[in-house]
């Protein structure tokens, strides 16, 4: 292991914090607010900064973008920070899926970054001036579930080649990143971008639909599989690399418009249009929570005797 020395450039660098050390500075006191979390330098000393950085591992820019994200929505709730964060961050952070499954690298941007932006996108204000985050996962937990890891899982997952516009529809709905994300359904990609149509032509709109249908698309992949149903393309690996090694010469990502992600193959329109047709079908009788009761109260009521006074004005 590798500590970074003071004035050196290894300071700038983004590291690996194993999340033994992050669970054990994440005590109920820390996590609560009654304590403060060990300042930056303290945990730099932990962590692991063998075999050079991480491919466009500064972590200036991310921490930039955390403090635009939380000064773009500070009037608006922290969760419709995800919609924008989530394709920048993917576009800024430009490492390989193996790279993004080392859960230390997003310990190290949610402890030793940008402590606060977990605090204000996943903390509630209590007594005082503290701000409690419920649960550890948000520091150091499952990548579908940790501040930084579930947004650029969700970027790499919902994009479509270079266009991340696919990302934003699905990164505005919760339930997507809570429920959807998790699901093995999403690694098809042509799956995933058919679900992020049905958000966007408002067939699916609700978490309890979004839910719905996403359970019974993933049991429905069980019996069919979807790979013949609507094949897809693998992607190409080698644009991939020069998207990623062109780092040093890429700009900032823009705050105002999307970026472009690397151009390594989108998805065939005619696999995607096969499984909007087939997730409609299945929205249409998805078990939804709650939706017979909504149904029921929203019907005509029959004609009949009524007690109700009826006139101008009543």
């Amino acid at each position: 292991m590798s500590t970074a020395e003071p004035g050196t450039a290894q300071e700038r660098m983004i590291g690996r914090l194993p999340t033994s050390v992050a669970l054990k500075v994440l005590t109920s006191g820390v996590l609560a607010g009654y304590e403060p979390m060990p300042g930056p330098e303290r945990l730099r000393r932990s962590a692991d900064f063998s075999g050079g950085a991480i491919p466009g591992g500064e972590a200036e820019p991310i921490r930039l973008l955390c403090d635009e994200a939380m000064r773009r929505f500070r009037d608006e709730s922290p969760t419709a920070s995800d919609a924008w964060l989530a394709p920048r961050l993917h576009y800024t952070l430009r490492i390989t899926r193996a790279e993004a499954a080392d859960s230390g690298l997003w310990n190290f941007l949610a402890m030793c970054v940008a402590p606060d932006f977990v605090r204000w996108r996943w903390g509630k204000d209590t007594e005082g001036d503290r701000r409690a985050v419920g649960q550890a996962v948000r520091f150091a937990g499952p990548w579908h579930s940790q501040c930084f890891s579930r947004l650029w899982w969700a970027a790499e997952l919902f994009r479509d080649g270079p266009d991340y516009g696919p990302v934003e529809i699905a990164c505005r709905n919760q339930d997507v990143l809570n429920t959807v994300l998790r699901q093995e359904l999403v690694l098809h990609r042509p799956a995933a971008q058919a679900l992020v149509h049905l958000l966007q032509s408002r067939v699916t709109t609700t978490g309890r639909e979004v839910n719905g249908l996403a359970k019974l698309a993933y049991a429905a992949s069980a019996t069919m599989i979807y790979e013949v149903l609507a094949s897809d393309d693998p992607q190409d690996a080698d644009e991939l690399q020069d998207w990623i090694d062109a780092i040093g010469d890429a700009v900032e990502a823009p705050y105002d418009r999307l970026p472009d992600g690397p151009d390594d193959g989108r998805v065939d329109k005619g696999s995607i249009s096969t499984l909007v047709e087939w997730f409609e079908r299945l929205a249409a009788v998805a078990p939804v929570r709650g939706k017979e009761i909504l149904a029921e109260s929203e019907a005509p009521r029959p004609e009949g005797v009524s007690l109700a006074k009826t006139g101008p004005g009543l």
